[in-house]
């Protein structure tokens, strides 16, 4: 037997220990449990009994199956199925009768890094069965969702959070599932580096990876080693730094290096970069501006020319980074030598950048106005490093790998995966102005041998028109959001390059990152020996929530909980959820409640933890008091009118005010054909004849020329509605 290393409690950190009942008669139900956890779990519960429960032929660690050997140790195997429920359920009270804790050995499971547990669902489902009272229990290990600039974590430091006891009607795989989601978002909120400054981790990540990874100029090929960006951004900082007492900087610029800089830039300079969004209109312009109080913009010449359409301030309150950094050249070379010989606590007290943010404003990024005036959503530098550790420990990404950035920085998306993750985490960027331009995108990917992807489903879509399967050769991971993936995009795009699409999830208010699909892992070992294997993707969903997010959902006419399998409104809370819109408490407060955060979106979880998204609830129609998805009556539309193939989007259904019923649906279509009375009428047969509910059906047809959509790819709801109430 192998032997056994002394265990301490010195590396726990143990969450609500006033629910850890004082006797026994409960089942500890953990989310994952190694060995060392085990003798820590014994000596948190002192001299009670303890009974371990074990499937019987479940692959165990040696020196798990070691301990359960000794003849000190009691252990209960069980083989799950409806047949053994009845002496299981009976095996398990008279053992809780007789006071004993109960604990589950999960074993050992094939999974993606991060993971909310690693018990499967359909077991979790059957341990509950028992109707013993289930104490929660989540496992953490500190070094799971460590930054990479941070001091590593050993294995021994963990963190035991037990939830509240569950019994009765409680007993159900829904309300686990929602406390451990909630045990996981106190534990991760625990995590010291949540408490940096956006600044002080940037200096970190250039500090640590200066040399080691580079940005490259999709434009001009022009290859900056993390260093002198490093360098570049240093002296660029005093000059911004200088130019303005506002609080806040404006940058007008597209994905390049010249982007990088002079956010990192304007970061350095103990400022709050505010990335415009030059393809908005004047009104929704102006009203960033107005709202930010911004009196400088960072742009360039060239950008300045090219968008003569865009409401360009006065010059003077213009600072064109190619004009002026030629000029610094003295002043750049001095901050490289600078930033080698400092350490970084010098240097950000050279700088005057606080070592701690917390919950102060970091970045101020305006809402796309898809739906009415554009918010500025105020991000804190907790929020910003919580999304990086977050998004970043779920994908596992190494030093080696590269990310492809070419969604606007304006996009939230766009702004944190392409901007402070890869500096913070010391991947190499490939950048490039515009994610329109799919041919030269995939040259980059195949020159430069990309393996990260972001993208949205429309951009996704032209790369299906002339892009050859070798190109994209390099990509691991192909992620997209910002809007619903269609089914037929997602499968041409793996039928024509071999890469699955991984559909996440996340809004501006939550830094964005909220869910993302995986690559499902490799088996550990053949299943029939023990093993357990546990899915990271599922079609149709944009997957498990990120580390350290609680969710719940409620009725979404009367705010009640309901469980979170049952479609409602999403509720998250997490270090990521945003401080709140700008200047605008009446508005933060209708989606902002003691930490939680109403996403607008309706949804619902599964027994594995995925979520599904059914729409924006304003996506919905409420039309003779029932509620009617948008995008579910598109998807049928799609396949009724033969359009799964389209490339680009050539329907868009909207809902318009009703006096008979509340609400009526209005067709969008860019798709020229004969009188659109009688078109709605041959497909609302059509629709019929496949079951779709009368209430269902568009009411009326309007043609236009194109479907609107935003810069990010997301459908302009606000204008669409405009063209279908005028056309009413």
């Amino acid at each position: 037997m192998a032997s056994e290393k002394p265990v301490t409690l010195k590396d726990l950190t143990i969450l609500n220990k006033e629910n850890l009942p004082s006797g026994g008669g409960f089942m500890i139900l953990p989310s994952q449990l190694g060995y060392f956890d085990l003798l820590r779990l014994e000596l948190v519960l002192g001299a009670i009994e303890i009974i371990y429960l074990v499937r019987k032929g479940a692959a165990l660690h040696p020196l798990l199956r070691a301990h359960l050997e000794r003849e000190s140790v009691h252990a209960m195997e069980f083989t799950p199925g409806e047949t053994e429920l009845s002496a299981y359920q009976g095996a398990m009270k008279d053992a809780a009768k007789s006071g004993a804790v109960i604990i589950y050995l999960p074993a050992e499971a094939a999974t993606m890094t991060s993971p909310m547990t690693t018990v499967p669902g359909a077991k979790l489902e059957f341990l509950l069965k028992a109707e013993v009272p289930v104490l929660p229990l989540y496992v953490h290990r500190r070094q799971d969702t460590a930054l990479p600039t941070e001091r590593r974590y050993t294995d021994a430091e963990t963190i035991f959070n037990f939830g509240k006891l569950l019994q009765g009607p409680e007993l159900n795989l829904a309300t686990y599932q929602e406390v451990l989601l909630l045990l996981s978002e106190q534990s991760i909120s625990e995590a010291p580096a949540l408490e940096l400054s956006l600044g002080y981790a940037l200096i970190q990540g250039f500090k640590k990876f200066g040399t080691r990874n580079s940005v490259v100029d999709g434009k001009d090929d022009k290859i900056l080693r993390f260093d002198k960006i490093f360098a570049t951004a240093l002296a660029l900082s005093r000059v911004v730094r200088s130019a303005t007492s506002k609080p806040r900087v404006g940058i007008i610029l597209p994905p390049g290096i010249g982007g990088l800089i002079c956010n990192v830039a304007v970061v350095l300079a103990g400022k709050i970069p505010v990335n415009l969004n030059f393809t908005a209109g004047r009104a929704a312009i102006d009203s960033a501006i107005r709202q930010g109080q911004i009196d400088r913009f960072l742009t360039a010449d060239i950008f300045v020319r090219k968008m003569q359409s865009f409401p360009w301030p006065p010059s003077k309150q213009l600072v064109l980074i190619e004009r002026i950094l030629p000029k610094m050249k003295f002043a750049i070379a001095k901050w490289l030598m600078l930033s080698k010989l400092l350490p970084s606590a010098a240097l950000a007290a050279l700088l005057g950048i606080a070592k701690k943010g917390g919950n102060k404003e970091a970045l101020l990024l305006f809402t796309s106005g898809s739906s009415g005036e554009p918010k500025g959503v105020v991000l804190s530098h907790r929020n910003l490093i919580a999304n990086v550790m977050q998004f970043g420990s779920r994908l596992g990404m190494q030093s080696n790998d590269s990310i492809l950035g070419s969604l606007p920085l304006f996009h939230s998306f766009g702004c944190t995966v392409t901007l402070w993750f890869p500096i913070i985490y010391g991947l190499h960027l490939v950048t490039y102005p515009t994610p329109l331009e799919v041919k030269k995108l995939a040259e980059l990917i195949q020159k430069y041998s990309v393996t990260l992807m972001i993208a949205t489903p429309t951009f996704l879509r032209s790369y299906l028109r002339g892009v050859n399967r070798e190109a994209l050769a390099s990509i691991k991971l192909c992620v997209t959001g910002a809007e619903k993936l269609p089914r037929t995009v997602a499968d041409a795009f793996e039928t024509r390059f071999g890469k699955r699409v991984l559909e996440g999830y996340g809004l501006t208010e939550t830094s964005p990152a909220s869910n993302l699909n995986l690559p499902d892992p490799e088996p550990l070992g053949d299943p029939e020996k023990g093993y357990v294997w546990l899915p990271s993707h599922r079609q149709g969903s944009v997957g498990h929530v990120v580390p350290g997010m609680a969710l719940r959902i409620t009725h979404p006419d009367t705010g009640k909980p309901v469980p979170i399998h049952q479609s409602g409104m999403i509720w998250f809370k997490g270090p990521n959820v945003f401080e709140g819109y700008l200047n605008d408490p009446k508005r933060t407060a209708d989606v902002l409640q003691d930490g939680w955060f109403r996403t607008g979106d309706i949804g619902r979880l599964d027994l594995d933890g995925f979520l599904y998204i059914e729409g924006r609830l304003s996506r919905f129609s409420k039309i003779a008091g029932e509620m009617v998805p948008h995008e579910t009556v598109e998807e049928s539309l799609v396949k009724a009118m033969g359009l799964e193939n389209e490339t680009v989007r050539k329907i868009a259904v909207v809902g318009v005010p009703d006096v008979e019923r509340g609400e009526a649906l209005i067709l969008l279509t860019s798709i020229p054909g004969g009188p659109e009375h009688q078109e709605i009428l041959d497909l609302r047969y059509r629709l019929l004849d496949k079951g779709m509910p009368p209430l269902w059906i568009p009411k009326k047809m309007i043609r236009v020329s194109d479907i609107p959509v935003l810069a990010s790819g997301k459908l302009d709801v606000q204008s669409c509605e405009k063209i279908a109430k005028a056309g009413m």
